[in-house]
């Protein structure tokens, strides 16, 4: 513990030095930090389930401490992106304040109570020429997020991470850099004061582009990228990458009303599934309504959206029924806003509304509103996106409602993890064997034997 205590102290000086190195420099201050995060991945892994929650802790006290020098370094990052035009749900996902704050104190210290995955026996039988067999839950080891925007990521990434036995290298836009750069302080004086390499919480403080194409080449000491943010960034990640990725390229996540829906409920989850925060990826972006229904519900369903602010675009008989909304293509059936608009399609039953998700889905989530129990288990069966909702909200797809603590993401590839990830998608199951002298061969079984 002295060593890495004692190269922990580093950590911060060789980040700034290095986020000056550019062009033919740039891969050896890359390299060099996640050959440091690798070294610091074993010691992590090394602490058993109660050291590394007290380093949950310790880590959640060090944010609270350092509360107004986040806030202070986000007021920076906030002008700087005013400056430059950024609006919308890109300053919304930017801008941390008191209450958000606590909030990453909260999830740090809700991670830290979570049942811990690491060393988790999944599967054991005895074999019949008596060997024991198990698969056990071990950690990833080097993890790599490349995220945009929201600064809270780096202390959720990090809290998951570690509480799982991993280290994180962390590659935060430049939007956001001031903002990690506190955030990342705070967590290295949790590490330190705990006897622990600050290199296990690892964030390029340089965020040119070229330092991200190399990060995604190096297979030989990054176990997982974890891309976050838009589309554009994650399909970046997926064609340069070298690595395994996890990818989720957009969240166009529907809500079917179907003809035995409670339709005060739909127009509920509707409102809140869409106007409650628009710019995340869990908010509703298409509604699918059964005909039988559209004509009684869908004018005052859609007036109290309107009325609430969001815009309308609706297919022909959406128009007809409500001639404000605008004439929907097959663009925005596609399209995640990101925004308080909302495309509507009526249908003509749960067959048109299955084929519709089939076609235009990003395999995030799902919602039925229905009191038919046929309806809502074949909605179910052949529904196979990430999150399948029954009369809720799609607002629940989320790490934290979901009862996994901070989330570090959502995965819509049908990889080892898929839907929102929490500690166990951050760990993987290995084979122990048990033996008492069990041999494969028949000749060397019957040395043994004789011997």
């Amino acid at each position: 513990m002295n060593d890495a205590t004692t190269t922990a102290s580093t950590t911060t000086a060789s980040t700034k030095a290095g986020s000056t190195n550019t062009g033919s420099n740039a891969g050896g201050y890359v390299r060099g930090l996640a050959e440091r995060a690798r070294e610091a991945s074993q010691v992590i892994a090394a602490l058993d389930s109660a050291q590394r929650a007290a380093l949950m802790q310790a880590m959640a006290d060090a944010v609270a401490a350092g509360r107004d020098d986040i806030l202070a370094a986000n007021a920076a990052d906030m002008q700087r992106a005013t400056d430059a035009g950024t609006t919308g749900a890109m300053l919304d996902r930017l801008k941390l304040d008191a209450d958000r704050v606590a909030g990453i104190v909260i999830a740090i210290r809700e991670v830290a109570e979570l049942p811990d995955p690491v060393g988790q026996v999944t599967r054991s039988d005895v074999r019949p020429n008596g060997l024991q067999v198990e698969k056990v839950r071990i950690p990833l080891g080097l993890i790599a997020m490349i995220y945009e925007a929201r600064p809270n990521v780096t202390a959720d990434a990090a809290a998951l991470c570690l509480r799982a036995g991993n280290a994180v290298l962390l590659r935060g836009g430049s939007e956001a850099r001031d903002s990690n750069i506190a955030i990342a302080a705070c967590l290295h004086r949790a590490l330190r004061g705990q006897g622990l390499p600050a290199e296990a919480v690892s964030l390029i403080e340089d965020t040119a582009r070229e330092h991200v194409l190399e990060l995604l080449q190096l297979s030989d000491l990054i176990d997982l990228a974890i891309p976050r943010g838009g589309e554009k960034l994650i399909r970046f990640v997926a064609e340069h990458a070298r690595v395994p990725v996890i990818k989720h390229y957009k969240g166009v996540c529907h809500l079917y009303v179907d003809r035995a829906a409670d339709l005060d409920l739909a127009l509920k989850l509707a409102i809140d599934g869409k106007l409650s925060r628009p710019g995340v990826c869990n908010a509703l972006e298409t509604m699918l309504v059964h005909a039988d229904i559209a004509d009684q519900w869908l004018p005052g369903a859609l007036a109290e959206l309107v009325a609430r602010g969001a815009e309308i675009r609706g297919c022909e008989r959406t128009r007809a029924l409500f001639p404000d909304a605008i004439p929907a293509t097959d663009d925005d059936y596609d399209a995640e806003f990101l925004a308080p608009i909302l495309a509507v399609r009526v249908v003509d039953g749960i067959d048109d509304a299955i084929a519709h998700i089939h076609r235009y889905t990003s395999d995030h989530t799902e919602v039925i509103v229905s009191t038919d129990r046929a309806a809502i288990d074949r909605f179910i069966r052949e529904i196979r996106s990430s999150a399948v909702v029954v009369n809720a909200s799609s607002r629940f797809n989320d790490g934290g409602a979901l009862g996994l603590g901070a989330e570090i993401g959502i995965s819509t590839t049908r990889l080892h993890a898929y839907g929102p990830m929490g500690l166990e998608s951050l760990t993987i199951e290995r084979y122990v064997v048990r033996g008492e002298g069990q041999a494969r061969h028949p000749d060397v079984a019957r040395v043994a034997a004789a011997g």
